[in-house]
């Protein structure tokens, strides 16, 4: 790969990496001044805990759990900005909103807060745009993702307390509905397919 394959990639991919960026900004701040914010996450059926619904995906618990949203996050992010441009900041900020809403709706009334909704549904996209539209390029981004990420599913099977399984399950959802339709014409079904 040359220097300005590497540099398309990196441009296309700003904002998930900016995203990023900033998700450890407001992590090392909280380290820094030992102010906690996780209360600011999601709080569902509660008033108070709309405010999550924007800042939930930025703000982490601990090292481990920031570290593991960020490797996924940069790949997928950056791999749906390389390859589906034109559609990539409908399906990042459909992803950022959409499962934090659903969560405020019908999750457990415990806060919520991560970028594992992103992520899970930014797979979720990945994956089902290759099964949808049956090309070369888009099932061997799908089968990438499954062979890398497959161990994200496991997420979907409750394991601790502490892990929202409901945002994972909630960015599954969004991903599908998103990948739907994002490559089908309901308007014109003649050109589906």
């Amino acid at each position: 790969m040359n220097f300005f394959a590497i540099s398309n990639v990196l441009s296309r991919s700003i904002i998930p990496f900016r995203f990023v960026f900033i998700m450890w900004l407001l992590f090392s701040a909280e380290y820094v001044y030992g102010y906690k914010i996780h209360h600011l996450g999601i709080l569902p059926r509660n008033l108070y805990g709309l405010i999550g619904i924007v800042i939930a995906p930025v703000l982490h618990l601990n090292l481990v759990h920031i570290v593991s949203n960020t490797l996924p996050l940069l790949m997928l992010g950056a791999g749906l900005f390389y390859f589906y441009y034109s559609k990539a900041k409908l399906v990042f900020y459909g992803s950022f909103f959409l499962p934090n809403i659903l969560v405020w709706f019908f999750a457990r009334p415990i806060i919520h807060i991560g970028a594992s909704g992103i992520i899970y549904s930014i797979a979720t996209y990945l994956v089902m745009t290759g099964l949808i539209k049956r090309d070369l390029k888009s099932l061997l981004i799908s089968i990438a993702v499954v062979i890398v990420y497959s161990s994200l599913f496991f997420g979907l099977v409750k394991q601790l307390e502490t892990v929202s399984y409901e945002l994972h399950f909630a960015g599954v959802a969004v991903g599908l509905g998103l990948a739907v339709f994002q490559n089908f014409n309901f308007f014109n079904p003649s050109t589906n397919g």
